[in-house]
């Protein structure tokens, strides 16, 4: 309820209980004595150029950087971005997610030896978050770890 309340009714205060949250848990992925090169880029899922201007903000994003600066990591929301608006991904199975997905993440850089933090609101199936990672494995990270602030049961994603 209350990310649908983040996501649907702009209620930005809950990005950063959330993302506080997410920072906390990324603290351990990148502890400090880490050598730069390996330190991870935040990321947040782009929305499509549409639903960001119907909605406002991107709620990825929101997440992304009170995460990023709670656990004192670079973030960039410009690395990735959608080529085409897809349908609601809600309704749909596993299968027709992945297929609605398919080459729809760009990275708008090389980003060569990276290690990337994908952050999302929501994981229901990952097609998201695996054709997000797929996007930017193409564009030279070496490692994305994706974060989540919540991740619904499989009872609730086994739509046929």
């Amino acid at each position: 309820m209350l990310m649908i309340r983040l996501k649907y009714r702009g209620a930005l205060p809950l990005a950063r209980e959330f993302g506080e949250r997410l920072g906390d848990a990324l603290r351990e992925v990148a502890p400090a004595n880490r050598h730069r090169d390996s330190i991870p880029l935040v990321v947040p899922v782009p929305l499509a150029p549409s639903r960001l201007a119907s909605r406002g903000f991107n709620q990825a994003w929101e997440l992304a950087r009170v995460a990023a600066r709670r656990a004192s990591l670079p973030a960039s929301v410009g690395v990735l971005h959608r080529a085409r608006t897809t349908p609601a991904q809600r309704r749909l199975s596993r299968d027709a997610r992945q297929r609605n997905l398919r080459d729809v993440f760009v990275a708008s850089e090389r980003i060569e030896g990276r290690h990337i933090v994908l952050i999302d609101d929501v994981m229901t199936t990952g097609a998201t978050c695996d054709a997000a990672a797929a996007a930017l494995k193409r564009a030279g990270a070496v490692h994305v770890l994706a974060a989540v602030v919540l991740r619904t049961p499989p009872s609730a994603h086994s739509i046929n």
